[in-house]
Formats: structure tokens, sequence, C-alpha cells
């Protein structure tokens, strides 16, 4: 496995909203802290799960573990964000605003970092990143394929 990608916040950008951690999603968030990507597997009918959640959305089973993810993706959809809505993206903007459709089988929202968001598009094949949270997680961001 390749070294992450960790990407740092503009200068001057406003500290990131740290996502609350549940007792299903805690495994999720302390991989992030290596930084590594794991997804939520159903143990019963062997498929995927994110968000990570108490029981299966697909068979209901409650056999869940947490598994290694490739970090690939592709984008689904995306939208730019000229001014961020949201205080904790002051400094940030413009910034695109992507749903990423994970190797695995699921999908993720989630920024696509870009000097030029503007040219992020619906198929372009993305690799996770990290961003740094202050309290020693880091968010999965995804950055562009560099062979797009």
């Amino acid at each position: 496995m390749s070294d992450p990608i960790l990407v740092a916040p503009p200068a001057g950008a406003a500290e990131r909203f740290r996502p609350p951690v549940s007792a299903a999603s805690e495994p999720f968030w302390e991989a992030t802290r290596v930084p590594r990507l794991v997804l939520q597997w159903c143990r019963s009918c062997e498929r995927p799960v994110h968000f990570p959640r108490e029981a299966c959305p697909t068979c209901l089973g409650t056999e869940l573990e947490f598994r290694p993810a490739s970090g690939r993706a592709t984008v689904h959809a995306v939208s730019v964000m000229a001014k961020p809505a949201n205080p904790t993206m002051d400094g940030r903007g413009p910034y695109a605003v992507a749903l990423v459709d994970l190797a695995e089988g699921v999908r993720m929202l989630t920024n696509v970092i870009s000097d030029e968001p503007a040219t992020v598009a619906v198929g372009d094949a993305v690799s996770v990143a990290w961003e740094p949270l202050s309290d020693g997680r880091h968010l999965p961001v995804f950055v562009l394929d560099p062979s797009r």
C-alpha cells in the first residue's frame, strides 16, 4: 500500500468541523488516525455499508466488520461552492463538493481537493487523501487521479 496523501488546509482557513463519533462509527474514525480508509461490511450478505451503522441496510444483519478499502473512486456528482454556506468552510472557497462511488460499491459525500475545482467532472477518477483534524483524526477527502 502506498503512503497516504496528506492535504493541508488553505492558509487562514477556518478549522474544519469534527464529525461526531458513535459506537458504530468509532472503528472508521480510529482508522483515520493512521490514516487508513476502512469500510463496514455485512458478514451476512457480504455487502459494504457506508455510513457506519448498527445494522446492514440491505439484509438488516447485525454481523458487521470493518475491512480496508482501496481509496479509489469515481465522481458521481459534483457541485462547486463559490462561497461557503458553512462557517467551518470559510477560507476554502471555491471548493468542490462531490458524491464519489468507491470501488467497493458505496457512495461517499466528500470534497475533491483541486487547485481548479470547476474542472472536477462527473466520471473523473479520484483517490482518497487526508486532511488533518485538530483531534488527531483525518478527514477523508479526494484528489484527482494524476493519470487523468
